[in-house]
């Protein structure tokens, strides 16, 4: 009985470890392949404001992390790294806005702007690598998937194709044509590309082809990316829907609207164990049973909310339009620390060694830690 017990135990630490991020690193806005915005680093019980960074324009991008640098874009057009201590290493200017999150892999940075540039910039130096042409505006962070040798990045455009670019140099591998714009990103698992799109429908795109696999109606209009768990995914719509879609079945296993509020989900949810957590419009912050879909709690933040919710140890990192940060405790959704910015916060934030990072509407770089 002892062994079974211990596989188990085993089997459900690998299970959270492989949907949570890396230790030290969040190196995509969401924090892993799976977009899960989950953490493997707590947030300190009462964490306190470190040091702040002044870009030139506002912040709508979500930093990234990793070999103890940060990366945030600004819609002046500059991608800025720094160190952990808020100086600055380098930034890189291009010729239009960036609201896309970057994402950090081995060594590089590869971030779109709205000219439908994608960019891939050395970590160290800053210096461009090559740049990748799209028809139209890049709002959402690239993804990537491994096979062999070989890396392949995937980041979504206005121009309404998911494109498939080799890391190394820059060249389409294939571009997959959906029926409107794509805003988020497409989260990545087991060789397939999943995303949502302004056509309404969940693409499930196989990364070796190029070819759809799935396409399912889930909405009218999906403006975040979907958390992904195996082969079933979160997403809300801009209808006001929640759902939790069966990939493999094409089928929406449970929905879930106030159904005297139609305002829309633009946040993207956070997994963690029986929980999905998300955010709307209407103010509130949701926590979901993420088998039955039961809800088990909301939280009315006092404005609306757009960033993305962050799941950290036993809490629940939230931002809203008001410029305010709220920790939640993720068993009863009970407010433990608030901190007023002032300024609208639209990303969410990204966590690495016992500290917190994100970007307001002010152009400022908060870091929060002890």
């Amino acid at each position: 009985m002892r062994s079974i017990v211990s596989l188990f135990v085993v089997y459900f630490f690998w299970q959270v470890s492989a949907a949570a991020q890396e230790t030290g690193c969040w190196n995509i806005f969401r924090g892993n392949q799976h977009l899960t915005g989950l953490s493997q680093v707590a947030c300190p019980a009462q964490p306190k404001l470190l040091w702040t960074f002044e870009t030139g324009d506002m912040i709508k991008s979500s930093p990234v992390v990793c070999s103890n640098k940060m990366v945030v874009t600004s819609t002046n057009g500059t991608v800025y790294c720094l160190s952990m201590d808020g100086k600055l290493l380098w930034k890189f200017e291009t010729p239009n806005s960036i609201e896309a999150s970057a994402l950090i892999l081995d060594n590089r940075v590869y971030v779109g702007n709205l000219d439908g540039t994608f960019y891939a910039l050395d970590l160290g130096s800053g210096k461009k690598l090559w740049e990748y042409k799209t028809e139209n505006q890049i709002i959402g962070s690239a993804n990537w998937w491994k096979s062999g040798n070989s890396t392949f990045l995937l980041v979504g455009s206005y121009d309404y194709y998911l494109h498939c670019v080799d890391a190394a140099t820059g060249k389409v591998k294939w571009k997959y044509e959906s029926d409107n714009f794509i805003n988020g990103a497409a989260a990545v698992h087991h060789g397939k590309a999943i995303f949502g799109g302004c056509d309404g429908f969940l693409h499930v795109v196989d990364i070796a082809t190029g070819q759809a696999d799935e396409k399912i109606n889930v909405a009218t209009y999906v403006a975040g990316s979907v958390a992904l768990e195996n082969r079933v995914a979160f997403v809300g719509d801009y209808d006001g829907c929640f759902s939790r879609v069966e990939i493999q079945d094409g089928k929406i296993a449970w929905k879930w609207k106030d159904e005297k509020v139609h305002l829309p989900f633009i946040a993207s949810p956070a997994l963690a164990g029986n929980r999905v957590v998300t955010a709307s419009h209407d103010k509130n912050v949701y926590c979901f049973d993420k088998n039955s879909g039961k809800l088990l709690w909301s939280y009315n933040t006092g404005n609306r909310v757009e960033a993305s919710p962050v799941v950290a140890g036993k809490q629940a990192l939230v931002a809203n339009m008001r410029g305010d940060l709220i920790l939640l405790d993720l068993a009863d959704g009970k407010a433990a620390w608030k901190y007023e910015i002032g300024s609208a916060i639209i990303s969410n934030p990204a966590l690495a060694d016992g500290k917190f990072v994100l970007g307001a509407s002010d152009g400022v770089v908060y870091c929060f830690g002890k």
